[in-house]
């Protein structure tokens, strides 16, 4: 029986793995068996470093786009999560498209540079000469004769400005030049094969590229602690070399930058506070400097109704501006049972109890300016370049 169950058991993990061969075989839709380039579309496939399209076709000889050589180049490198700590100067992005961060990020790090007349044009091709030019510009210098490129017969085609790149990276190991080996075809448009091909040669060499280009690891140094809120989720606050890492779960004060009543708001409404008190550990680690603010939005008002319900007035915490004008996104909730802002409940018993025999409305929401109120994580607050915070 056991010989039985062994065979079938072999049988169903052959067939299983069949099955996955075979779906991974036909996963990339345009990219046959004998295509020159094969083995780097997978890698960068199976690295999140490409993608396909919805059709689950690679298209390797589609030319990439700018937006798309940043995107990948930013995920090599290791700086798709990268903070994001300037501000928006090209006049074709905004922050309702889905790449806006990944181009801040690489005018940020100095990757793709924009256009003298303030775009940055995401979606036009890129030439084999700029990307040549963007993959010597992050990798260590190193002085090249030029007389490395006599081997090309198309060497006269390189613009004056990449003649250097090219032979520092043809030096280097990380160009491109297919399917003639003795050219390189600087003024046409890269393809998505050729640039799966060149990232991958990168990644391979990430030794070569110099260290403001690539974070580096993350290490945990210490564990410190906040408690400024009673009966907090969590108080734990892990401090790295790169970051200072709030967990979901810890609370702290904040206060009203002016008055606010539940009356007047309604959904989309700005609410502004203020840290009138620096959020510090118990080891003694500023983490969010006295003066800093935060932004909320209104998501909700519910109006006082009979029965002496009182408003009540639901807040998304969204941004915390440094003093210093770094920006920081935040997930929070208002600290208490329901996530609400209203009027305690002995004010509307006082209320109820005065009116005997009849059934009231509760109370509209008020807050002073100054008004103290406890918020809590919904998710991990990272504040990065602790340096800038002071202790």
């Amino acid at each position: 029986m056991k010989k039985i169950f062994a065979a079938l058991f072999l049988s169903c993990l052959v067939s299983f793995s069949a099955v996955n061969a075979e779906e991974n075989s036909n996963a990339i839709k345009d990219i046959p068996a004998d295509f020159w380039a094969k083995q780097q579309v997978e890698t960068v496939l199976s690295d999140n470093i490409m993608q396909v399209d919805s059709e689950g076709n690679f298209n390797p000889d589609k030319p990439i786009t700018r937006i798309e050589f940043v995107s990948a180049l930013l995920k090599i490198l290791s700086n798709d999560n990268l903070d994001v700590n300037i501000k928006n100067n090209f006049s074709d992005i905004n922050d309702k498209q889905e790449f806006f961060n990944d181009v801040l990020r690489s005018e940020q790090l100095g990757l793709v540079y924009g256009y003298p007349d303030g775009t940055f044009q995401p979606q036009k091709t890129m030439l084999k000469s700029e990307t040549t030019s963007v993959i010597s510009h992050i990798t260590k210098d190193k002085y090249i004769d030029c007389a490395i490129l006599d081997k090309y017969s198309d060497k006269n085609d390189i613009p004056s400005w990449a003649k250097i790149p090219y032979a520092k990276s043809i030096n280097y190991g990380i160009y491109i030049n297919h399917p003639d080996e003795n050219k390189l075809e600087p003024n046409r448009n890269i393809t998505r094969a050729e640039t799966a091909v060149l990232l991958t040669r990168l990644k391979d060499k990430l030794s070569l590229v110099k260290p403001q280009y690539i974070p580096p690891k993350e290490e945990l140094l210490s564990v410190e602690h906040i408690n400024m809120v009673k009966n907090p989720q969590e108080n734990k606050v892990n401090i790295t070399n790169q970051r200072q890492i709030i967990l979901q779960g810890n609370a702290f004060p904040i206060s009203f930058e002016s008055a606010f009543e539940s009356k007047t708001a309604k959904e989309g409404d700005v609410v502004y506070f203020i840290f009138n008190e620096a959020i510090k550990t118990d080891e003694g680690s500023t983490l969010i400097p006295q003066g800093s603010k935060l932004t909320a939005e209104v998501t909700m008002v519910e109006q006082p109704r009979i029965y002496n319900h009182c408003a009540k007035v639901f807040l998304e915490y969204k941004q915390i501006t440094l003093p210093d004008g770094t920006n920081y996104n935040i997930s929070a909730k208002t600290f208490n049972k329901d996530c609400e802002l209203k009027e305690s409940n002995w004010l509307t018993g006082v209320k109820y109890a005065s009116i005997v025999g009849t059934f009231t409305k509760g109370l509209n929401y008020k807050s002073k300016k100054g008004e103290t109120i406890n918020i809590i994580l919904t998710d991990d607050l990272p504040l990065t370049n602790p340096e800038r915070i002071e202790k």
